[in-house]
């Protein structure tokens, strides 16, 4: 069943053709919302595209046939587009809804089966899928079409969100919640601005007392206003190894110089990331003059969510 439907994506993309750029020409020249309709499994379909066309910065909603026969077809006006779903071409339940875009002058883009057949002909723009097996064993069941149609769906989607140039920062707008939502906050948005800092001139039992005070297990070194260096739990073993008195030195002689820093601009998956290459567990926020900010520690993002 897998390989039938790997093999039947195959052929969609070596379908694809100069129809599918007039389709998201079609869409990407709609001033309302992407109205997506089909009946039975191409409903279902036509729901998880208008889902992802509307997260991903494409305003859409699904319209059920049916109902837009008994009054939804009022939610369709002028400035939308509407995208059929029907794998014969011939669902009758469409057939008011094509009805209601010829009447008003509304685009029509299809995904369908048949080339020959009335959804296509009464289509702006018809996309049609490659002839491919069901994979159900009677070859019935939309299972082959349906994966194709949700293919072809997304690549719409991809393609129109690429063409608006949408970003990162947009998609988080449309996903606050959730595991992914957490994963697209920034920096800014999870360090804490109050920070461990001193000169370097900092005798060290002052430092271990600052350095405590900030839970952060690090201190922050700065010189003319920019981070110069860190003074981490492991600087104090390695000094302690190195023999002499930890107490009579200053900060500046114990801390390691240039430390890693991040922006606060940086997606805070990211931070995790390079908080796990580099194996520590809090690194300080620096603007574009590496002046510290912030720090953000690794628990900071586990209650986030982000990890």
């Amino acid at each position: 069943m897998l390989v039938l439907e790997a093999q039947a994506l195959s052929a969609l993309a070596a379908s694809l053709d100069r129809g599918f750029d007039a389709a998201v020409e079609l869409l990407a020249g709609c001033t309302g919302r992407v109205v997506v309709s089909g009946m039975g499994k191409s409903g279902h379909i036509g729901r998880k595209i208008a889902a992802t066309m509307a997260s991903t910065g494409t305003p859409s909603l699904f319209v059920h046939p049916g109902e837009a026969s008994h009054g939804d077809l009022g939610m369709i006006v002028q400035g939308d587009a509407v995208l059929a779903l029907s794998n014969s071409g011939e669902t009758a339940e469409l057939s008011d809804m094509v009805a209601h875009c010829k009447r008003f002058g509304l685009p029509l883009l299809a995904i369908i089966g048949r080339a020959g057949s009335s959804l296509a002909r009464d289509a702006d723009v018809a996309l049609v899928l490659p002839t491919a097996p069901e994979a159900c064993p009677m070859g019935l069941a939309p299972t082959t079409s349906t994966t194709m149609q949700l293919a072809l769906g997304d690549a719409l989607a991809v393609a129109l969100l690429t063409r608006r140039g949408f970003t990162a920062t947009d998609f988080r707008t449309f996903h606050p919640g959730g595991k992914l939502g957490a994963k697209l906050m920034r920096v800014a948005q999870l360090m804490h601005r109050d920070m461990p800092l001193a000169g370097p001139d900092l005798a060290m039992a002052d430092a271990l007392v600052a350095m405590t005070a900030g839970r952060f297990g690090c201190l922050g070194v700065i010189e003319a206003g920019r981070l110069a260096g860190i003074v981490t739990d492991g600087d104090l073993r390695r000094a302690l190894k190195a023999g002499g008195d930890l107490l009579a030195r200053d900060a500046g002689a114990v801390m390691t110089r240039n430390p890693r820093s991040i922006g606060p601009d940086m997606l805070a998956a990211e931070a995790l990331r390079l908080m796990n290459e580099s194996g520590i567990t809090a690194m300080f926020v620096v603007d574009d003059a590496a002046r510290p900010v912030g720090i953000l520690h690794i628990h900071d993002l586990l209650r986030a969510g982000v990890a």
